[in-house]
């Protein structure tokens, strides 16, 4: 069993040889792809073709092609592949939707208690969560925290989000 940085330590070992390889991999992971047993990526068992992959990270097919094989012989991290799920990201439509998107930049991905303590400021002033969702500080450049509400921020709430220590930066 993986824990979380030592899979990516393991893939980034993996593929040194090839920075091509590394970047579908990093892409793949970014985006909650999966690679089936038959090499194939996919997205929530739905295959995506490489020509696809190849043209959103500017690289050949064959590369992409080559990179879903090589995890397939992986063991254990060729499983974890094949279980990936992508989940829907609500923050591109909100407004569409009259929701609110809270995202924080923290000062330190890797510190616990962010989201503990982004949620409990929400909490306090009884707001419902509608998703919540980080991305992970192993595969994202910039690493965030992104919270939408089912309703407007009252008062003070803003204030005590950049408050926090946790907190860099705050967009809404």
């Amino acid at each position: 069993m993986y824990i979380l940085a030592d899979m990516w330590a393991t893939l980034m070992r993996e593929f040194s040889d090839s920075p091509a390889q590394s970047r579908v991999v990093r892409f793949l992971l970014e985006n909650g792809f999966g690679v089936s047993a038959e090499g194939k990526i996919t997205c929530n068992g739905i295959e995506i073709p490489a020509t696809h992959i190849a043209r959103a990270i500017g690289i050949d097919r064959r590369v992409v092609d080559a990179t879903a094989r090589r995890i397939t012989s992986m063991g254990e991290t060729g499983d974890i592949f094949a279980r990936m799920r992508a989940t829907p990201d609500l923050s591109e439509v909100a407004g569409y939707l009259n929701l609110t998107v809270i995202t924080i930049i923290p000062t330190d991905a890797q510190q616990k208690g962010i989201v503990g303590a982004a949620v409990r400021v929400l909490s306090r002033h009884d707001l419902a969560i509608r998703q919540i969702f980080v991305t992970d500080p192993y595969f994202a450049e910039e690493p965030r925290l992104v919270i939408i509400l089912d309703e407007a921020l009252p008062t003070g709430v803003l204030e005590e989000l950049r408050a926090l220590p946790q907190v860099k930066q705050l967009i809404i």
